[in-house]
C-alpha cells in the first residue's frame, strides 16, 4: 500500500497580535516532515467562504510545498472547475509542474456546496456543462502546439497559445472525485483516476472499487490499483474517552460543513450530503481507535480493494509521525493482486 495525506490548513483571523500566517507556515512544515516519514503525496482542498479560514488559494499553498519537498507528489481535492477561468487554470497548473520537475496530481470536480455557487454567482444547476466545457478546454491548452479557438456557452478563447507546458505529457495525472455510479462510470469512461471521500463507510468504498474496476476493464485497460485514492480521517486515540472526543469534533465539523454546502430548499443530492450525521457513521467511514484497531480497519480497507489512502489527520503530525512508524510498515510493499 501507498499513504499520502490529504486535508487542509487555517488561517486565523484578528488584530494585530494574531498571526493570520501561522496554519499555512504549520501545514507546509508538517507536509516537509510528512515526506520524510514515508508519505508519498499531499492531496488539498479548495473551498471558499466558510468563515473558518479553509484553504481557498490551493495553488499557491501546494507551489510553497513543492519548493520544500522533493519527491512528495502535490495533489489537489479537488479543484472546481465551474469556477475557474481554465486558461488561466491550464497556466497555473502548468507552472506548478514545472517548478515541481513534474510532482502535480490535478484533482478536480464539479463542486458541491451551495455557499460556495452562491458566493460566486453561478447556479449549481450550470455546474456539469461548466465543467465539462473547462475541462476541453483545459486539455486543449495544454496538448495544443498551435494557436487554437474556443466558442463555448461558457468560455470564448481566440487565437491562442497557452504558455507554458507542463512537465508530464500529455499533461498531469488527473483525478476526479465521485461518489455515484453513474460518475464513478464517468471517470473510467475518461480515463483518469478516482477519488473517495472520506465519509462512505468500508463496505461502500469496496462497492465503489468493485465498479470502477469493472469499468477500466470493461473498456480493455488494466486496472491499477494505484489509480483509486481513497481519503480517510485518521485519529490515534489510546482510550475510549479519547475516541469519543474525536467523534464528536469530526460530527460537529461535518454538521458545519453540511449547514454550508445545502440549497435553501434543501435539494442539494450530493453523494457527501447522503451520509447520516451521526457519530456511528462518522466512525463508520473514519480511521479512530488504537494502533492495532486503526490497522484492523486498514486491513478491511485493503480487503475491499484500496490500496492508496490519503489520511486526514485530526491529530496533527503526531498522529502522522505514529501511523508512519507503528502501522505504515505492515502494510508497506506491492499491492495485493486480485
Amino acid at each position: 500500500m501507498r499513504f499520502g495525506i490529504f486535508g487542509s490548513a487555517q488561517a486565523k483571523r484578528g488584530g494585530p497580535d494574531v498571526d493570520s500566517g501561522a496554519g499555512f507556515r504549520e501545514f507546509v512544515e508538517n507536509n516537509v516532515r510528512a515526506e520524510a516519514l514515508g508519505y508519498v503525496s499531499s492531496f488539498v482542498v479548495e473551498h471558499h467562504f466558510t468563515g473558518f479560514g479553509q484553504i481557498s488559494a490551493t495553488l499557491n499553498l501546494l507551489t510553497w510545498v513543492g519548493a520544500r519537498t522533493t519527491t512528495l507528489r502535490l495533489g489537489t481535492a479537488v479543484i472546481t472547475l465551474p469556477w475557474h477561468n481554465p486558461v488561466l487554470l491550464a497556466e497555473q497548473i502548468a507552472t506548478m509542474d514545472l517548478l515541481s520537475g513534474g510532482r502535480v496530481d490535478f484533482g478536480i470536480g464539479q463542486g458541491y456546496r451551495h455557499n460556495e455557487f452562491a458566493g460566486f454567482c453561478i447556479p449549481m444547476e450550470e455546474a456539469d456543462e461548466r465543467f465539462d466545457e473547462s475541462l476541453e478546454v483545459l486539455l486543449k491548452a495544454w496538448t495544443s502546439d498551435q494557436p487554437w479557438s474556443h466558442r463555448g456557452k461558457y468560455w470564448q478563447f481566440e487565437n491562442v497559445v497557452v504558455e507554458p507546458p507542463t512537465a508530464q505529457k500529455p499533461h498531469p495525472p488527473l483525478w476526479m472525485g465521485a461518489g455515484r455510479p453513474q460518475s464513478i462510470k464517468k471517470v473510467a469512461g475518461l480515463g483518469y483516476n478516482l477519488l473517495l471521500d472520506q465519509f462512505a463507510p468500508i463496505d461502500q468504498i469496496g462497492e465503489r472499487i468493485a465498479l470502477f474496476k469493472a469499468e477500466v476493464e470493461a473498456r480493455g485497460r488494466p486496472f491499477d490499483p494505484m489509480s483509486v485514492a481513497v481519503t480517510r480521517s485518521i485519529n490515534v486515540a489510546m482510550t475510549a474517552a479519547e475516541r469519543q472526543k474525536a467523534l464528536e469534533t469530526r460530527l460537529a465539523a461535518r454538521r458545519r460543513v453540511h449547514d454550508l454546502a445545502q440549497r435553501p430548499d434543501g435539494q442539494n443530492k450530493s453523494t457527501i450530503l447522503t451520509y447520516a450525521n451521526t457519530l456511528e457513521a462518522a466512525e463508520a467511514g473514519a480511521l479512530y481507535g488504537t494502533p492495532d484497531e486503526i490497522a484492523a480497519k486498514l486491513q478491511a480497507l485493503r480487503d475491499g480493494g484500496a490500496e492508496y489512502v490519503l489520511l486526514n489527520s485530526t491529530g496533527g503530525i503526531e498522529t502522522l509521525r505514529r501511523f508512519a512508524k507503528e502501522i505504515m510498515p505492515a502494510f508497506a510493499g506491492e499491492p495485493a493482486l486480485r
